[in-house]
């Protein structure tokens, strides 16, 4: 048999962490379809409306939330994957009809891209930073060593969005089982970035971030050998995971800039000054000088937002395919578009004339504030020797995240539980929240506010 059929076989995976209930009789979608169905109407989505892309608390309708961000995502990945099941090289390479790549690839990405961002905490990026940094000081007081091993104190200081999505996805998502979503190894296998849970290691970019906690190398494991993601003893990353990463990188490349252009911090012509050395790009930019007349700033952009996302998705797609041997194999160790001079010139306008820019920051700061007030004072309350402190904080934290923990671990007395766990309930429950709650549960919390 064909050897890149048979890791494609598993790197496909339909089956699940838990077998499913559903009735395949009267329900003809597919695995990965039923996946979308789970995703789409998860609490953990709804909240992302809510939450920073790039423009902290922003009143603004048409500047980006995570969730707006996520289905645009979605979006460009199942594209993504459309194309790749017209290629017959590529359908001949992996041994797969076209109907059967229609009924997985596409879709396994529409998913994955759809929950990408779906562990990432209030206030965007930034307030990753704000809770890895704040453990990071916790743990100078070596009291906490007692508490908590090495390894489980490295995922508090190496906390990232996509290690809590992983965490979300099978285990905090549940009603009154485990495995969270339940979704299948397929998708679960395309969602991990980073199949690393060590320290990171930034000399391959699977093992660059802390993707997986300790407290899901059992889920992770399982995913893994499902879809034959392990080579000599080392993990790497599911093929369509790549694809994936550069849908998000086309997204919020070029819609960064598009939001920054609406809040009028720049122009067209403006944009124009970087991208025009860009080769390929000649025709599309002479087009779109010929526009005039009413609307034609806004117009130019939207062409420009249409051409840039054709550009990329064709450069993702060459990259991909001219190394799909060594991708499948484990040895492609950077992103897809990691060398692409477009995607260059983008972030340089997000690096420039966005990012820096006093009102993200004073957000962020904002956020700041919240996120470590917050964990200051559950961490103060949930660990307090006064027991009627303890008692206030269980009443505080959402009792969905609570009753995930005692069927994970199968206690059902707060009190009992590990002091990682305990941490991880705290964690969970801020990093789930939405900037607005966020914020105002410290003002009540501080006393800010009644």
């Amino acid at each position: 048999m064909n050897e890149l059929k048979e890791k494609w076989d598993k790197f496909l995976s339909p089956d699940r962490i838990k077998k499913s209930k559903r009735t395949v009789g009267l329900d003809p979608r597919n695995e990965f379809e039923s996946d979308t169905g789970r995703i789409t109407f998860s609490p953990a989505i709804r909240r992302m409306h809510d939450k920073t892309q790039v423009f902290p608390l922003t009143t603004d309708d048409n500047i980006h939330s995570r969730l707006t961000h996520s289905l645009e995502v979605s979006e460009i990945g199942f594209s993504l994957g459309l194309r790749l099941c017209t290629n017959t090289d590529f359908l001949e390479k992996i041994g797969k009809t076209e109907y059967e790549a229609f009924r997985s690839i596409p879709v396994i990405l529409r998913n994955s891209c759809l929950v990408h961002d779906i562990g990432n905490p209030p206030f965007g990026h930034f307030g990753e930073r704000v809770i890895a940094t704040f453990f990071k000081n916790l743990f100078k007081d070596k009291k906490w060593e007692s508490e908590l091993n090495e390894e489980e104190r490295k995922d508090f200081i190496h906390f990232d969005g996509n290690s809590q999505g992983l965490r979300v996805l099978t285990k905090l998502q549940t009603l009154n089982e485990k495995a969270g979503l339940n979704l299948t190894f397929g998708t679960l296998g395309a969602f991990l970035k980073y199949p690393n849970f060590g320290d990171p290691d930034e000399s391959k970019i699977s093992t660059s971030k802390r993707g997986v906690f300790q407290s899901e190398i059992d889920y992770f494991k399982r995913i893994a050998e499902n879809c034959g993601l392990e080579k000599d003893g080392i993990y790497f990353r599911h093929p369509l995971s790549f694809i994936m990463e550069a849908a998000d990188t086309i997204c919020y490349r070029i819609m960064d800039v598009e939001d920054g252009f609406n809040k009028d911090w720049f122009s067209y012509p403006k944009i124009k000054e970087y991208l025009e050395d860009v080769p390929g790009l000649e025709m599309l930019l002479e087009s779109i000088d010929e526009i005039d007349g009413e609307g034609a700033e806004i117009t130019k952009m939207v062409r420009l937002r249409i051409g840039v996302i054709a550009n990329l998705v064709e450069a993702s797609l060459k990259e991909f395919l001219d190394n799909l041997d060594s991708i499948s194999n484990g040895d492609y160790h950077k992103e897809l578009l990691s060398d692409n001079l477009l995607s260059i010139k983008l972030k340089a306008i997000c690096d420039e004339l966005i990012f820096p820019k006093r009102e993200i920051l004073q957000l962020e700061v904002t956020g700041h504030s919240a996120i470590s007030g917050l964990l200051n004072h559950y961490i103060d309350f949930v660990f307090n020797k006064d027991k009627h402190y303890r008692k206030r904080a269980k009443g505080m934290i959402s009792g969905g995240v609570i009753r995930s923990m005692k069927i994970d671990t199968s206690i059902d007395d707060f009190d009992k539980f590990s002091t990682y766990s305990k941490m991880q309930i705290i964690v969970d429950f801020i990093s789930g929240m939405t900037d607005q709650f966020a914020l105002d549960q410290y003002q009540r919390i501080s006393g800010q506010k009644i």
